[in-house]
């Protein structure tokens, strides 16, 4: 690293362990992307107070945490800024946990990031959390003007400053992206340390960056390439990987009639993700998406005692402590999803716990 602290500089470590065996317990909560499908009856305006309802919704019914997902100039509106639906969400709520599958961190000054969140922490009472990557779609980065082949080490630089803005007292940084001197960031957050922090990795080396900087871990791809080499660096650096969490959307549909209702969902669903095989065609990256051999985000979707079964298989074969289901999806109604939340609450949830 190229840093130069003024402070402490400490790691921030996630509560929410089973009273037991001070492990993490499985959370459950919902994604939002904030998207809609062209003859969707919805405009923006309502997209965005549907989510703000519902999110109000989840916590009332005790789900643990909201996810807010970034990408860039697409017409459906796919979320650019999720902190403006942050604040309103952390304003109206008072348990569920808010962060984010992923902020993109290298499209962000690091320094205006911190006060975001720092502002955010205190609005939520010390609830925000933050996941980050370092993303790999060309226009986004073409059009902030920032270099693709940058991105490494703006991420690792944009984590170390993070920290130390929301440590205590001054600190200056000199890296190979930013140098600072001098600089204080007020207020801190409400969170010793600051928002715990997770990194996205589909990869080895996002997985090998997260088990460096001590964070938690955003697991897409195959479980050889990513879950296993962050779990054996942590084991060689002397810390147990059963005390960390595993985070992953992936989106779960309770019905008593599939043959009804999976069309729409099917429909939904195969919107939602169309995206992404533009994305990975347009990437220079090369990654798993779309092996049989990826850790499974398909879609769960049966009977209470279905999605039971395949989501209590899921979290034992791959360790995940955190699932995310998708809260609106383009082009399903919210009273729709309103009624699956209440499902999921109700009678899938407390089978898991």
């Amino acid at each position: 690293m190229y840093t130069r602290r003024i402070g402490r500089g400490k790691k921030k470590a996630m509560g929410n362990h089973d009273a037991d065996n001070g492990k993490p317990g499985l959370r459950v909560g919902v994604m939002y992307d904030c998207r809609r499908t062209p003859d969707s009856a919805l405009s923006m305006t309502d997209v965005y107070a549907a989510t703000i309802d519902q999110a109000v919704l989840a916590d009332q019914l005790g789900f643990d945490h909201v996810w807010f997902t970034e990408h860039h100039f697409l017409e459906d509106g796919y979320l650019p800024a999720f902190q403006p639906l942050a604040g309103a969400i952390a304003a109206r709520t008072t348990n569920i946990r808010i962060s984010t599958d992923i902020a993109l961190l290298p499209l962000y000054h690091p320094i205006r990031l911190a006060e975001e969140m720092a502002i955010l922490d205190h609005i939520s009472n010390g609830r925000m959390e933050l996941g980050i990557g370092m993303g790999y779609v060309p226009a986004e980065f073409k059009a902030f003007g920032v270099p693709l082949k940058n991105r490494v080490s703006m991420t690792e630089e944009g984590i170390d400053i993070l920290r130390l803005a929301w440590d205590d007292g001054p600190f200056s940084y000199e890296g190979k992206r930013y140098t600072l001197t001098d600089v204080d960031v007020h207020p801190k957050p409400v969170q010793p340390g600051g928002p715990p922090l997770w990194i996205a990795a589909m990869s080895t080396p996002g997985a090998m960056r997260a088990a460096r900087f001590g964070t938690h871990l955003l697991p897409q791809g195959k479980r050889s390439e990513v879950l296993d080499p962050y779990r054996e660096a942590l084991e060689a650096d002397g810390r147990d990987p059963a005390q960390q969490r595993y985070g992953i959307i992936r989106s779960i549909y309770v019905t008593d009639d599939k043959e009804r209702d999976w069309p729409m969902l099917r429909a939904a669903e195969r919107f939602r993700m169309g995206v992404y095989d533009t994305f990975m065609a347009e990437t220079p990256d090369t990654y798993a998406w779309g092996d049989p051999d990826a850790i499974p985000q398909g879609v769960i979707v049966g009977s209470v005692d279905e999605c039971v079964e395949k989501l209590g298989s899921f979290i034992e074969e791959y360790g995940i402590t955190d699932i995310a289901s998708s809260g609106l999806p383009p082009g399903v109604d919210p009273s729709f999803m309103a009624t699956n939340l209440e499902r999921l609450a109700t009678e899938v949830l407390p089978q898991l716990r």
